[in-house]
């Protein structure tokens, strides 16, 4: 990883909106071809501003210079999924720009959602079915089909696999 880039909580105005416009960004980056145009065009970047000062807790960024170049959100899974004391960990999303690709910004990113996720069991995710991309980072990284999905409605039913890391 560039040595440029470090990994830090998103606490100032200025982190959050380059979580949002990394989020914008990186949504028309890896979905298309995924995610239906339609859907693309009205998720704009201030729709992910909104959302990212409204969601704040449990957001870590990746900045390169003091430009945020990726980003990741995690937290405690629904009661439902705890495999021990402590409910599961869940990783909500982990995004980096496209020209950050392959440069070890997710890499840098999981290691510390895992770490932050601490005494956990277990690390669970959901994923599109059709982002082969992010499939192959997650399984590389240990995670491991768990057999369950769902559908989500983003402009047409997609499916979501989830993946399960155990710890």
């Amino acid at each position: 990883m560039n040595a440029g880039i470090i990994i830090v909580p998103a606490v100032t105005d200025g982190d959050v909106r380059g979580k949002a416009y990394v989020h914008f960004r990186s949504w028309h980056e890896a979905y298309a071809g995924i995610v239906p145009d339609s859907y693309l065009d009205k998720l704009t970047l201030e729709k992910c501003e909104e959302l990212a000062f409204r969601w704040r807790e449990g957001i870590i960024v990746a900045k390169d210079g003091g430009r945020v170049v990726g980003f990741a959100g995690y937290g405690d899974a629904p009661d439902e999924t705890a495999s021990g004391d402590l409910p599961d960990g869940e990783l909500f999303a982990l995004y980096v720009l496209r020209e950050y690709y392959g440069s070890g910004v997710g890499q840098a990113l999981l290691a510390e959602t895992l770490r932050l996720l601490g005494e956990r069991r277990r690390v669970r995710l959901d994923v599109l079915e059709d982002n082969a991309r992010a499939i192959a980072f997650y399984e590389k990284n240990g995670f491991r089909r768990s057999g369950e999905s769902r559908v989500v409605n983003l402009g047409a039913p997609l499916t979501a696999i989830e993946m399960i890391k155990e710890l």
